[in-house]
């Protein structure tokens, strides 16, 4: 199953150098499959993408992922980029730029369209409770699109615990996504 970690800034500076450090720690401690570097808040975005993407060479076997910003993403040689939910249009357009393409979606209607505009991968929340995301889609929501869609889906919202990464392997899917389970 795939492990996807999500970075928020919550739990760093927006400082390049210190960034790093965390990321590396968290790296070196949880070794995700995946890892997007998610950072609404700090003004040099691109800056900060660069220090995240210069540990690719540290952790081979980790995909490496922007968050949609197609542009840089393809510039700074991400493995690829993680779409939000209106972003859905941009899936052709980031995978002519050679991007593994994973888009936030949080309904059934997102799922099918981003599979049919070439998503590779899709996460799907919030799965149970998480801050700030509003009600629980719940298991039976993630199994249905497990069961409906034929690219990676991805659970996230709200999983932090081995019993909860239990719960949404028994639907099927195809790994899951989280902030605070890959916090140090």
């Amino acid at each position: 199953m795939i492990r996807y970690a999500i970075t928020d800034p919550a739990y760093y500076t927006d400082n390049p150098g210190n960034f790093k450090r965390y990321a590396k720690e968290v790296l070196a401690r949880h070794r995700p499959d995946w890892i997007v570097l998610r950072d609404k808040k700090t003004q040099d975005y691109p800056e900060l993408a660069y220090a995240f993407l210069s540990l690719k060479n540290c952790f081979p076997h980790i995909g490496f992922f922007l968050h949609t910003d197609l542009k840089l993403a393809h510039s700074l040689r991400a493995q690829g980029i993680h779409l939000a939910s209106d972003q859905i249009a941009d899936v052709a357009l980031a995978k002519k730029m050679g991007l593994y393409t994973i888009v936030s979606t949080h309904t059934l209607q997102e799922a099918f369209r981003a599979e049919r505009m070439g998503a590779d991968a899709v996460t799907f929340s919030p799965v149970f409770e998480s801050p700030g995301k509003g009600k629980p889609a719940g298991l039976e929501k993630l199994k249905e699109i497990r069961d409906k869609i034929s690219i990676k889906v991805i659970a996230l919202g709200g999983i932090v615990d081995d019993e909860q990464i239990r719960a949404v392997a028994k639907t099927g899917i195809d790994g899951y996504a989280s902030i605070r389970r890959f916090v140090l």
